[in-house]
């Protein structure tokens, strides 16, 4: 009986407190539940629905997303919700979740401060909130995380000071420390009462911490990690504390403002102190402005170093060839110091480096051909220093190349044409340097180009390579400065991917390819100071990409209007074109073409100069003359009959005999037609004055080409362009121009059987044209065999021999033209 009262008690007892145990794991599930509602109700975006199961009652707080749970799953341990782009804020009511071993809210974008109640999770091992836009100071609660193995914060917005009870909490736990690219400030809070031992990263890289290096960071013996670049950190380099670090493997310090020891004089000490560090395989001390040579030490640091950052600094003298004891480096980068002396050709020995940077120094001597060795070299940069000496061959050798950097040194000789072989190149810079030579097609061919092709400021010559055309990647080329020659060719247009073009300060000619124009992703051209001819293509004004261009000091001509791509260019970039006219600010504007010019002066001048005023003192000469023979026959006129000549001496026999033909000739300044009977000059090329016969000669010959053609001269040559414009039409191209002459010259007004005659008149202007247009005066005619010649031109426009049978002559068309 009393056995049953037992049971029966101990059974009660037994359910009461399952009772209690079962509401107190309910009532610890539910404020976990609670605290994680709380904290989503701060979170105003999700856009992968990554709390969607938040909000169902069915489902279990443990199973929600991010969220995990002790394996009795009633308290929550985990919440990890990194990468999942939430909006918003970090409710401190996160601080409820007692029994948090890890929060990780990284790589999301909350915004505001950390919440100081955070420092209440005591179990806490792991905290990250980086990569978020968190701002303001880091609490001073976290330092009461004294089981926190792993913090990072790094890539936020966080300013102020690190707290001092970050460090130094009394807790030996601190593994990670990732404080990085915020704009924290003050020095580093690390006092010799406070021990980190078991720290093994630490970056603190891109703030504004200040001060030296806390000696007390050398208790931090397992340190593996230490990054500190990119601060405002001064004194010493740190070589007593790295001293300890037997595990160190990475360790930046560059971009502070470190010096080296002795009056940073001395590099040696710092260098000796990783002698310990038996797997290093990092150092970055660049933009430290640090004085002193590399010591031959260098190359008994470990043999598991791959990269040394030695840039920007002030280091001299030259390069260890014990450097080359570093036989698994992969990179070495020297480059903006004061280095001097030659390059050491047992750098060869490296056989791993992939990429060599040795650029902004004094280094002299030859290339080492030795280099060519190196036959995982993938970027070579010897830029601005002295070399001197030929390019090596050996360069060929280098299959894996894709950037060759040799700008700005004294190499001469020609480019090899070895360099075609390295297949895998992508930027070539010869630039500012003394090759000669031409541009081998080997190189201009070498489709691997991706980014640009620089051989400008050299002294090369000859035509552009035509195997440019197949660069149909490269992104920039740029050949100025040279003295390149011959004419742009058109197939530049197959370097669809090009957007800088630079054929400057050459001496190319021709015309500008319209082609060009048209490369679709074309930003920048530039074709200053060469000999380029003839319009501006429209392809270039019509271009949607184009925003700079430069076509000044050649010889370019026509209209240039302030629309499309050239709306946002000014003068300066057409200046030295005298032949330019447009509505571009500065430009001068373009004289309006009057086709009744044509239509008037073309009978005008046959006319006129034809006149017995002339003829009576031509006769005595015509014998004389050198257009005698070239004139003795045309459509059947005879004009070396003398019965002929006589007739014609007949109608000049009351002509004034004042005037002589050696006469000055003086033009009319109101309405440009000459005070005599030579002609029509146009006022505006400066004839408003008295001339001498043979200048006289050279200007109506300039207004005879322009009135057939259509085209005006340019005001620096004065004629030369139109002459040798209408000699590259002459005589085979002419059929265009003599067309448009006609429909200018004979609107309707002139009979159709009167083509062939006026053909053959505006043949005979054009020819005389030239003559009178030649470059050395002694060969042109004189006025009198030009007043003969016309007319000679009148004469046969007026045979009535050549007419149709009842129809007007084209003496008659001629006179009614002359009335329009």
């Amino acid at each position: 009986m009393g056995f049953c009262k037992f049971s029966k008690f101990s059974f009660l007892f037994l359910i009461s407190i399952l009772f209690v145990s079962t509401a107190e794991e309910n009532a610890r599930l539910g404020n976990d539940r609670a605290a994680l509602l709380s904290f989503m109700s701060g979170v105003v975006s999700d856009p992968g629905n990554s709390l969607e199961r938040w909000n169902s009652s069915n489902v279990h707080v443990c199973n929600w997303s991010g969220v995990s749970c002790n394996h009795e799953r009633d308290q929550v341990v985990q919440l990890d919700l990194s990468g999942r782009s939430l909006k918003g804020t970090i409710s401190p009511s996160l601080a409820n979740l007692s029994s948090l071993l890890v929060l990780d809210l990284s790589k999301n974008f909350f915004h505001g401060h950390i919440p100081p109640e955070l420092g209440s999770l005591f179990r806490l091992k792991q905290l990250s909130l980086s990569w978020n836009l968190l701002q303001g100071n880091i609490p001073s609660e976290l330092g009461l995380l004294h089981q926190l193995v792993y913090l990072d914060f790094g890539s936020n917005r966080l300013d102020g000071n690190i707290p001092a009870s970050l460090f130094c909490n009394g807790s030996n736990s601190l593994q990670y420390i990732d404080l990085s690219n915020n704009s924290l400030s003050g020095q580093i809070p690390l006092t010799s009462k406070c021990s980190l031992r078991e720290l093994r990263f630490l970056l603190l890289w891109s703030n504004r911490l200040v001060g030296r290096v806390p000696r007390a960071l050398s208790n931090s013996s397992k340190l593996q990690w230490l990054d500190l670049e990119s601060n405002m950190l001064s004194g010493e380099l740190p070589s007593d504390i790295v001293r300890n670090m037997s595990q160190l493997q990475f360790l930046y310090l560059s971009y502070n403002n470190f010096v080296s020891h002795d009056g940073n004089t001395n590099l040696e000490p710092f260098f000796a102190a990783l002698f310990n560090s038996s797997d290093f395989q990092e150092l970055e001390l660049a933009g430290n402005n640090l004085g002193g040579r590399i010591p031959p030490i260098i190359g008994d640091l470990s043999t598991s170093l791959v990269q040394i950052h030695l840039d920007d600094n002030l280091i001299n003298g030259p390069i260890p060839p014990r450097i080359s004891n570093l036989v698994n480096l992969t990179l070495l980068n020297l480059s903006s110091n004061l280095l001097n002396g030659s390059i050491p050709p047992e750098l060869c020995r490296m056989e791993k480096l992939e990429r060599v940077y040795l650029s902004n120094n004094s280094l002299s001597g030859e290339i080492p051909a030795a280099l060519g060795n190196i036959t995982h070299l993938g970027l070579l940069d010897l830029s601005m220093n002295k070399l001197s000496g030929s390019v090596p061959d050996s360069f060929a050798n280098l299959p894996q190349l894709r950037r060759l950097l040799l700008y700005g040194n004294q190499l001469s000789g020609t480019i090899p044409l070895s360099l075609g072989k390295c297949v895998n190149l992508e930027i070539l810079d010869l630039s500012h340097n003394k090759l000669s030579g031409m541009i081998p097609g080997e190189v201009a061919g070498l489709r691997s180009l991706k980014l640009y092709l620089n051989l400008s400021s050299n002294h090369l010559h000859g035509p552009l390579p035509l195997e440019l055309s197949k660069m149909d990647m490269v992104l920039a080329i740029d050949l100025s400065s040279n003295n390149l020659s011959g004419t742009m060719p058109s197939q530049l247009g197959n370097c669809i991917a090009l957007e800088h073009l630079n054929l400057s300060s050459n001496s190319l000619e021709g015309e500008l390819p319209g082609s060009v124009g048209q490369l679709p992703y074309l930003k920048e051209l530039d074709v200053a100071l060469n000999q380029l001819r003839g319009d501006i293509p429209a392809t270039f004004q019509a271009s949607t990409t184009l925003v700079a261009m430069n076509f000044s000091f050649n010889k370019f001509s026509g209209n240039i209007s302030d629309k499309g791509a050239f709306s946002s260019l000014t003068i300066d970039s057409f200046v030295g074109n005298k032949g330019l006219c447009g509505s571009i600010k500065g430009m001068p504007k373009c004289r309006k073409k009057h086709p009744s010019h044509l239509v008037i002066f073309l009978p005008m001048i046959v006319s006129l100069l034809a006149t017995p005023l002339l003829l009576k003192f031509v006769y005595p000469l015509v014998c004389k003359s050198k257009f005698r023979n070239r004139l003795a026959v045309v459509n059947g006129v005879d004009f070396e009959d003398e019965e002929k000549e006589r007739k014609e001496l007949k109608l000049v026999r009351g002509v004034d005999e004042t005037i002589s033909a050696n006469d000055s000739i003086t033009y009319s300044s109101a309405d440009g037609l000459l005070c005599g009977s030579v002609g029509y000059i146009a006022p505006e090329y400066g004839m408003g004055k008295r001339a001498s016969t043979q200048g006289d000669v050279y200007s109506f010959g300039v207004l005879l080409l322009e009135i057939v053609s259509g085209r005006r001269p340019t005001d620096d040559d004065e004629g030369s362009s139109l002459h040798e414009w209408m000699k590259s039409h002459y005589p085979h191209r002419l059929e265009p121009i003599v067309n448009q002459a006609l429909v200018r010259c004979s609107p309707g007004a002139m009979p159709t059987n009167c083509d062939k005659i006026w053909r053959d008149v505006i043949l005979e202007l054009v020819e005389l044209g030239l003559m009178c247009t030649q470059y050395n005066p002694s060969t042109r005619p004189t006025m009198l065999d030009v007043a003969l010649e016309m007319g000679r031109l009148k004469q046969y426009l007026a045979n009535p021999a050549s007419m149709l049978t009842g129809e007007p002559s084209c003496k008659d068309a001629a006179h009614l033209i002359t009335q329009q």
